[in-house]
């Protein structure tokens, strides 16, 4: 028997379409005779859909199709199964399914918003959990984790956008202690949205206008010099790890922009017949310019490789994650930069490199998934006691206040 996996992706993030490009590479990629593959969608305004329309591309381009030929849907256990039930009458299920593969990014999905949902009614999920994924969607709460970790990081402050309001200048002052030029980013948001360089105050300035728009906390970092980005995947859990080829990642800007990851390099159209498989033109993350395999010394690739477990590990990260660092190439000094708990296009092309292909890696993916379910419903979460058993005898709510007055 097949088992049913919920390929779940969309929602109301700034990352929304590079979510959808993601999900059907991967929907297109998973080993069918295994799996039955059951797509769905939540719309920017959080509404969820099914439907095998939702693994064609095509689809997107008229949001309004979405709603006539498929169906609006809520996730809930039921009898002991995970089923997903129309949201209109007549209010039938559609089907149920074993796991759910969340493939999203940004806030409020890959942030442990999501993650959380499905933690709380059960469900097995791929990737990792609430914990990991708040801490590697907000690059505050990451750094604190990295630094505790002694792990090599670039000097940086951060501040709260309404701090910056009340008394801009303060938060220049600290600003000022860093060296020039710096980039700036929201906190939580990826795909290099909000982000930005600046070379002076009167840029900075502007900058932070830009990255206020996106998010309440605000990151500003030293920019390294002779930089070098490279990025390499961990798959895995806590308990094991194994890692991808590096790649060198390239771009005519101090960073790489969303237009590099997205758009310049992935001109072409994903395409796919009325309701049909999608067969990919456009790479989505995988169309970006990238020396693969990067070119370091094998002093440098031994430490990112090393720093990337600790860090997966220092986080509780599951599944495939893709860690950043920003290399000084005349310097040999290897700075992490950060995590990504579902990364564009689930990197496969890193694992593409070690002649480990895409299929495997979902593959792989869905098995520790399956395995940190297990994990997690070994340990005792409640007690089959019920303190509140006789709770009426006692004076009830009356009776603690007793208990109370006596304490007193």
């Amino acid at each position: 028997m097949k088992i049913k996996v919920g390929v779940i992706f969309g929602g109301e993030s700034v990352e929304h379409e590079v979510s959808i490009i993601s999900a059907l590479q991967a929907m297109n990629k998973m080993d069918q005779e295994k799996y039955d593959i059951i797509p769905i969608y939540i719309t920017k305004d959080r509404e969820w859909y099914t439907g095998d329309m939702l693994k064609d591309i095509e689809v997107y381009q008229d949001l309004s199709l979405i709603k006539k030929y498929s169906k609006n849907v809520v996730l809930y256990y039921s009898n002991g199964s995970y089923v997903l039930q129309k949201k209109t009458f007549p209010r039938s299920i559609v089907t149920d399914i074993d796991i759910a593969f969340p493939i999203v990014h940004g806030t409020n999905v890959e942030d442990g918003v999501l993650q959380g949902y499905l933690q709380s009614i059960g469900i097995p999920f791929v990737g990792s959990d609430v914990y990991a994924s708040v801490v590697g969607q907000d690059k505050v709460y990451m750094k604190a984790v990295l630094e505790n970790a002694k792990l090599p990081m670039t000097n940086y402050i951060w501040f709260y956008d309404a701090d910056y309001k009340q008394d801009s200048e303060a938060i220049l002052k600290k600003v000022s202690k860093l060296k020039y030029p710096v980039i700036i980013k929201p906190a939580t948001t990826g795909s290099s949205v909000g982000i930005s360089v600046a070379a002076n105050e009167t840029e900075l300035v502007e900058s932070i206008d830009e990255a206020i728009q996106y998010d309440k906390k605000i990151i500003v970092e030293e920019v390294v010099e002779n930089l070098k980005e490279v990025n390499i995947a961990v798959m895995g859990n806590y308990e094991h790890q194994k890692v991808s080829a590096i790649e060198e990642v390239l771009s005519a800007n101090k960073f790489l922009t969303y237009d590099d990851k997205y758009i310049g390099g992935g001109k072409g159209k994903l395409k796919g017949g009325k309701f049909g498989a999608v067969k990919s033109s456009s790479k989505g993350m995988a169309s970006a310019s990238r020396k693969l395999p990067a070119e370091l010394d094998e002093k440098v690739q031994k430490e990112v490789e090393t720093v990337a477990v600790e860090a997966f590990k220092a986080l509780g990260s599951s599944g495939n994650s893709r860690i950043d660092f920003l290399i000084d190439d005349k310097k040999n000094k290897v700075y992490i930069n950060e995590i990504n708990s579902i990364p564009g296009s689930l990197a496969f092309y890193l694992w593409d490199a070690k002649d480990i292909n895409f299929t495997t890696v979902l593959d792989d993916m869905i098995n520790i998934g399956v395995k940190d379910y297990k994990k997690r419903i070994s340990k005792v979460h409640s007690f089959d006691t019920n303190i509140l058993k006789g709770f009426a005898a006692r004076g009830g709510v009356k009776g603690m206040k007793g208990a109370k007055s006596k304490l007193r």
